[in-house]
């Protein structure tokens, strides 16, 4: 697969995840992001999020720099917590095909209540 973004200005979200060859040995990859923003879909107001993304790589790894640029895109979108996160494990898994991904995105209290949402897919699933 070609690295588009790692290297070049970018000045706008992407609607995907970049991979390269995953190196031999690595059994695990965790990926923590606290500025994760989107809206809720009701009342269009902005949530902030944690996102942890777990996963066990097969031939591929996720490029970060686009992880970060694909993220981005769901500032301006309105999802709610637990679709956003099962979005996300389902474009880790496609994109770079791991083993196992885990996606646990916590959303920060609005009204006292904190939301936290986890999606989990397997390859052979």
């Amino acid at each position: 697969m070609d690295l588009t973004v790692l290297g070049s200005t970018v000045r706008q979200p992407i609607d995907h995840v970049e991979v390269f060859p995953a190196p031999v040995d690595v059994t695990r990859v965790t990926f923590t992001n606290d500025e994760l923003n989107s809206m809720c879909p009701v009342t269009e107001q902005p949530d902030l999020s944690t996102v942890v993304i777990e996963y066990v790589p097969g031939e591929w790894c996720v490029e970060s720099k686009s992880l970060k640029l694909y993220l981005w895109g769901f500032r301006d979108r309105a999802v709610f917590a637990e679709a956003l996160a099962a979005e996300i494990a389902h474009e880790i898994m496609r994109t770079a095909e791991p083993q196992r991904v885990t996606v646990t995105l916590t959303q920060r209290p609005r009204g006292g209540i904190e939301v936290q949402a986890v999606s989990e897919l397997t390859a052979d699933a």
